[in-house]
């Protein structure tokens, strides 16, 4: 993470320190906590919200290119129930206009520079959604398996989401994520056949990190596997 927010600037990790340039290392820690405390705050007002409006908020995270929009325009036709999404990106509304083209409405978030979405943009998101009790809010967090982790939403569950086309040590080499997540979500799995990617190794990976997290393979583009994947769902709602 860096100084302020975990995205954008110059910072330097070394050896596990952060260093701001002409920021002594306390000073640094200090703002990082104020962050975090700032945003723990805006998360725990967005959860008491959700848990007043009778509303399943999911926050979904990957790298970029996991399908995280397939799947969702995939679930959304799928789904038995209303759905409503907060679109986060860098830049573009695409993400959005595609959930809206598969019939659900949808706020886009642009963070600029910014790497993660946080709990005040999502407060500030849902004044526009206005979601009815029993709805399932989907949150598809910007594309970045670092940041995103240390930011809580105020959702009622986490899913990562990774394709069978990044490597199966991404568990190891990003443990904040994994750990930090109720599900995984294997997508792509239609591509299973054509590359060298060992669902096991990584779902023991995964497992090794967070004994207690969840597991679906799927694949959004075909539609196999969406079954459990929409059960779970009802499951938490």
């Amino acid at each position: 993470m860096c100084a302020t927010c975990g995205c954008g600037h110059s910072d330097v990790q070394v050896g596990g320190h952060t260093h701001a340039p002409g920021m002594d290392a306390t000073r640094v820690i200090q703002i990082e906590r104020d962050i975090l405390a700032r945003n723990d705050h805006a998360a725990a007002h967005n959860r008491d919200h959700f848990a007043r409006d009778g509303v399943l908020a999911l926050n979904l995270v990957s790298s970029p290119g996991s399908g995280k929009t397939t799947l969702l325009t995939r679930t959304i036709a799928a789904m038995d129930s209303p759905a409503m999404v907060i679109e986060g990106d860098q830049q573009t509304s695409l993400d959005a206009d595609r959930i809206r083209e598969a019939g659900a409405p949808a706020v886009q978030v642009n963070t600029g520079k910014g790497c993660h979405l946080d709990a005040e943009m999502v407060h500030r998101a849902l004044h526009h959604l206005d979601p009815t009790p029993g709805t399932t809010l989907f949150i598809e967090n910007v594309g970045n398996l670092v940041c995103p982790a240390g930011f809580d939403l105020g959702e009622g569950a986490r899913v990562v989401i990774l394709s069978v086309t990044e490597g199966e040590d991404k568990p190891l080499k990003y443990p904040d994520m994994f750990r930090t997540a109720d599900l995984m979500v294997l997508n792509k799995s239609d591509l299973l056949p054509y590359v060298p990617f060992d669902a096991d190794t990584c779902i023991e990976y995964a497992r090794r990190i967070n004994p207690k997290i969840e597991v679906l393979t799927l694949s959004a583009l075909t539609g196999d596997g969406m079954g459990p994947w929409v059960d779970w769902i009802a499951g938490r709602r």
